[in-house]
């Protein structure tokens, strides 16, 4: 089980692995590269980098795979828009460029098991693409003539094989792969120290300045100065505007069930449905008698359903009616994706940065396959190699393609703010219950207040530091949730996930509820991220 993660529930991921633990950062030093993120993107190109003999740093704000990648479904699969809108977007020859990228990813993983020895379950498949709609053939005829322009090992059939269900026209995908994705950061990590790497968690980076030379990073516990930067954070916290009209949060559930060992078969699986289905096998215990078939979907937009638990309830729902040999229910867990406006995802430097700050962001629910292609796009930056992929994943590139969705995402994103002049969820604090959170209108302001199991009120600023959204409840995950840019606090205002750096400024309230002015003067934000620590 992790020692820290940043939310309530547990993956299958987090209820299965150790991973290693290391101290925070204990004062200044100096590199030649800083990782920020210890999850797939960050740990993957600290590691390629100490294998080029480069001295690399990487710090995380909590520990190894306590952000998305300990909440992912760690399929290795198709880009998330299928290759017949990625040619129908950027044209044949980019497709290719994009296909190379994912079959590379997934060999590279694959070499890195190998050498490293590690014991994460990889395991190549095949995955398979079909549409619940009435016009499959037609669909999946596009679907299969655009990936084989882009030079994919593809296959047409009439159903996807081995299933309990009629699938109808699928898409078969040679040679995709899985892994425990916490299996494999351990690993990881363990390589890259033994390469020489040096790991900081619970050192959270709050900010990065520099110029053409050096960088300097701060953080909880002191600064690092380096060469060159690489934010591998999710979404990236330095970049206060810029990349955050270019892609918007998501939250994605998933539960895990036991169906009898033998009765699904081994193999990734994806629809075209809205909203969209993912499934894949787990063998957690391989002496069981049962497997865990881990079933991803029901997506909306962070902090936009106070109350998601209905959305695991759907995906059972899904689960019962397809496949009749499930049984209980045995994981319940949700996770954060970056959509791109485009479907590509950014990876290389930083737009209107120096050119030795890089993101890795943009993940579009293939966060293990992307994380790896920006881990080796941006190992190949610093060590000064050309890619062929850079021009597809660049940061700065301008939205082109989907401007409808671009400009649809920019317009919920700017209603948002309307909310600073309306009433708040509930009168009173006194209607809050226990274990839940709900939003309080003080005057002009907005609280955002957490009454815990024992009855205790913890009141904060319901403004996001970032750009100054009000936040709203999750209960599934029990946080503040930043509608805008996705941001997340924990009950006691902590950063949770970017961009935010700042936690939620605390409230003291008096003995009827209200806002104590007297004791509301807050403590330094500092302050507050080293107690967390």
């Amino acid at each position: 089980m992790l020692a820290a993660t940043n939310g309530a529930s547990t993956s299958i991921w987090m209820d299965t692995a150790s991973v290693p633990a290391y101290p925070p950062l204990a004062g200044d030093l100096d590199t030649s590269v800083c990782v920020i993120g210890a999850g797939i993107a960050g740990l993957t190109t600290a590691y390629l980098l100490s294998r080029e003999g480069r001295e690399v740093v990487l710090i995380d704000a909590l520990g190894i795979g306590a952000g998305e990648t300990g909440r992912t479904t760690a399929h290795f699969f198709p880009p998330d828009e299928w290759y017949v809108d990625v040619e129908k977007a950027f044209g044949t020859d980019s497709a290719k460029l994009i296909a190379s990228s994912f079959s590379g990813a997934i060999d590279l993983v694959e070499s890195i098991v190998q050498r490293e020895q590690i014991d994460c379950a990889f395991d190549r498949l095949d995955g398979y693409l079909y549409t619940p709609s009435g016009n499959g053939f037609r669909e999946m005829d596009k679907e299969y003539a655009a990936a084989r322009r882009a030079g994919v090992e593809v296959e047409q059939l009439e159903r996807v094989p081995g299933l309990s269900f009629d699938t109808g026209p699928c898409v078969r995908y040679s040679k995709q792969a899985q892994c425990h994705p916490l299996q494999y950061l351990g690993g990881l990590a363990q390589a890259f120290v033994r390469n020489g790497g040096q790991i900081y968690c619970g050192t959270r980076a709050t900010s990065i300045d520099g110029n053409r030379e050096v960088q300097v990073v701060g953080t909880t516990h002191g600064k690092v100065r380096a060469r060159a930067v690489v934010v591998a954070t999710n979404t990236p916290f330095n970049d206060r505007v810029v990349m955050h009209t270019k892609q918007t949060g998501y939250r994605t559930y998933v539960i895990g069930m036991r169906v009898p060992k033998g009765t699904v078969p081994r193999i990734l699986l994806w629809d075209t449905g809205d909203p969209y289905y993912y499934v894949r096998l787990e063998s957690a215990d391989r002496a069981a008698d049962h497997d865990i078939l881990v079933v991803g979907g029901a997506d909306h937009k962070v902090g936009q359903d106070a109350h998601p638990e209905h959305r695991y309830d759907d995906i059972e729902r899904w689960v019962r009616h397809r496949f009749p040999m499930a049984q209980s229910v045995e994981y319940r867990w949700s996770g954060e994706v970056m959509e791109p406006s485009d479907g590509a995802a950014y990876l290389g430097r930083n737009p209107m940065d120096n050119k030795n700050v890089y993101i890795i962001t943009g993940d579009s629910g293939n966060g293990m396959t992307h994380c790896t292609i920006g881990a080796m796009l941006v190992s190949d930056f610093i060590m000064e190699r050309d890619n062929p992929w850079r021009s597809i994943y660049d940061p700065a590139r301008k939205v082109t393609h989907g401007l409808a969705d671009f400009v649809m995402e920019q317009a919920n994103t700017l209603a948002q703010y309307g909310e600073w002049v309306t009433g708040g969820e509930v009168e009173s604090v006194q209607e809050i219950a226990a274990g839940a959170g709900a939003i309080v209108r003080d005057g002009a302001r907005k609280l955002a207040v957490f009454r815990d199991e024992q009855g205790e009120l913890r009141a904060l600023s319901a403004k996001c530091t970032h750009l100054g959204c009000v936040v709203h409840w999750n209960s599934a995950e029990r946080s503040w949730d930043c509608p805008c840019h996705a941001s997340r606090f924990g009950t006691d205002g902590a950063v949770l996930h970017g961009p935010a750096v700042s936690p939620l400024e605390e409230i003291a309230l008096n003995s009827e509820g209200k806002r104590d002015s007297a004791r509301s003067a807050a403590r330094p934000a500092q302050q507050r991220s080293d107690d967390l620590r």
